[in-house]
């Protein structure tokens, strides 16, 4: 019997991430017989046509320009007041909701989703989300004591679906206080998938109706760590307007990131921002939050607060980050369409992809699949019910001629689609 002196709580608890095993087993290969030997598919950062990883240069100069003072300062719980200016209007853009608007600094977008699930949902319940999540959401969830639920996605016809989402929602408002949701949208990880105007109309006319008259609460996260790969700079932003002038028992906190938009993905630099009618609710969330990153991490990384404000108050490095993204946008979009269209002329099935860093190719056997992908240099993410390519990390001439290839080998293990 393995010998144990952890907490009843924390026995049996483990970390092996498939992700960053397979990316770790593609490094090493690529060390041994060449980077342009392996396609690595599992990597969730922006590679640009040579493998490398991409800071964005307008960042880069940022960081660069830093005093000392700005990178060792211990900066203030919540985040420094400029900082927490700049994520509200990064993230909202010219489609910012009416209401009270506030934000805390968080650990990145990872940060957001602890505190939510730690400060808004009790022990012992369920948190929903989509069947096609980030395999974190599970782990944030159990090692809080709470279970993560899932709703279906995509329905028969590859659009949202309502229904499940109905159903699992009506459920839980029956059985608990408050229903924390994460919904991740616009360009979902794993699918690239993005819920509709119409879709977040009827959720939102829903999520009234549900909780109209009853002493209960609909935390609503959506968690948009993609946003900046997910289309036109204010196109894609226009449904966060639809957050205003909801009834007090829906506190919406978006899930915000500098990790994809600013590429400062080891930084660990996010915030989480509510929208509320409420005053007192805007004030308790500063509270509550401000206590848990306190009583969690402490602080927030100064240098990265201090490089993305330095950027966010000048209008012509604006200009420039807007168009770097805009560039990377474009190419991970051309990798998808090469993709997609190879998929469809071999008949390898994807689900509905609009933007963002992947796209899932659901399938039974995903491991099997993997297993043999990766005996032909090739590394993709096994996921329960299909197998996950980022397309955010391989090149345009290394993704040419992939769906042919998993196309072959899930009809040679005998994986169905």
């Amino acid at each position: 019997m393995v010998k144990s002196v952890a907490a009843p709580q924390a026995k049996g608890k483990s970390a092996e991430d498939k992700i960053f095993g397979a990316n770790n087993r593609a490094n090493a290969l690529a060390e041994e017989i060449g980077v342009d030997k392996v396609i690595n598919g599992t990597v969730g950062s922006i590679l640009d046509e040579d493998g490398q990883l991409v800071m964005l240069k307008v960042v880069q100069d940022a960081y660069k320009a830093l005093t000392p003072k700005e990178i060792v300062s211990y900066a203030p719980i919540q985040g420094y007041p400029d900082y927490l200016d700049a994520v509200i209007d990064q993230c909202f853009g010219q489609s910012r909701p009416d209401g009270y608007i506030r934000a805390c600094a968080t650990s990145g977008g990872s940060g957001v989703l602890h505190h939510v699930i730690h400060n808004y949902s009790e022990w012992g319940d369920d948190v929903l989300t989509s069947d096609y999540h980030w395999g974190a959401y599970g782990s944030m969830c159990h090692d809080n004591g709470r279970t993560l639920r899932e709703f279906e996605l995509i329905d028969p016809n590859g659009a949202f679906n309502f229904a499940s989402f109905k159903d699992h929602v009506t459920d839980m408002v029956s059985k608990q206080y408050n229903t924390v949701i994460i919904i991740n949208s616009p360009a979902n990880n794993p699918t690239g998938f993005a819920l509709t105007s119409q879709d977040w109309d009827n959720v939102l006319a829903f999520l009234k109706d549900v909780v109209k008259g009853k002493d209960k609460n609909i935390i609503l996260v959506p968690d948009v760590a993609y946003l900046d790969y997910s289309g036109e700079k204010q196109e894609c932003r226009k449904f966060f307007k639809k957050f205003g002038n909801l009834p007090d028992n829906i506190l919406v906190i978006v899930a915000y990131t500098c990790s994809k938009g600013f590429t400062m993905y080891g930084q660990r630099m996010g915030a989480m921002i509510c929208v509320t009618p409420n005053k007192d609710i805007a004030d308790e969330f500063v509270a509550i939050n401000q206590y848990t990153s306190r009583a969690t991490w402490s602080n927030s990384n100064s240098a990265a607060m201090k490089a993305m404000v330095n950027i966010c108050k000048d209008p012509a490095k604006v200009a420039e980050l807007d168009a770097e993204r805009a560039k990377y946008f474009n190419l991970i979009k051309e990798r998808a369409d090469i993709f997609m269209k190879e998929a469809q002329a071999c008949g390898l099935k994807y689900l509905p992809y609009l933007s963002g860093f992947f796209i899932t190719i659901p399938m039974t056997d995903s491991q099997k699949v993997c297993d043999a992908m990766e005996k032909e240099n090739i590394f993709l993410v096994p996921l329960g019910k299909g197998i996950r390519l980022a397309v955010c990390s391989v090149s345009k001439k290394k993704i040419t001629g992939l769906a042919a290839k998993l196309k072959k080998t899930v009809d040679a293990v005998g994986a169905k689609q």
